[in-house]
């Protein structure tokens, strides 16, 4: 998983690149080609390296627990 990660983090580097040159050379594909790389980044590599990074459960450290910030009443009998 990290490499196909590391290869599609390539992908989208080498797609922007290609992507500026033609914005900078106005080519009149250049915002489309930037735009399907904004695309990729978003709907692709975005979502793979999400789960990749949270797949095993780290990010239960990062939760904030109401009892912290709102401890509960006890109920008066």
């Amino acid at each position: 998983m990290k490499s196909l990660l590391k290869i599609l983090f390539v992908i989208f580097v080498i797609w922007m690149s290609v992507g500026g040159y033609l914005e900078y050379t106005e080519h009149p594909k250049g915002k489309v080609v930037m735009g399907l790389g904004v695309l990729y980044l978003a709907f692709i590599l975005m979502p793979i390296f999400i789960y990749w990074r949270y797949r095993d459960g780290k990010y239960k450290k990062y939760v904030i627990k109401d009892d912290l910030f709102f401890p509960k009443k006890k109920k008066e009998e």
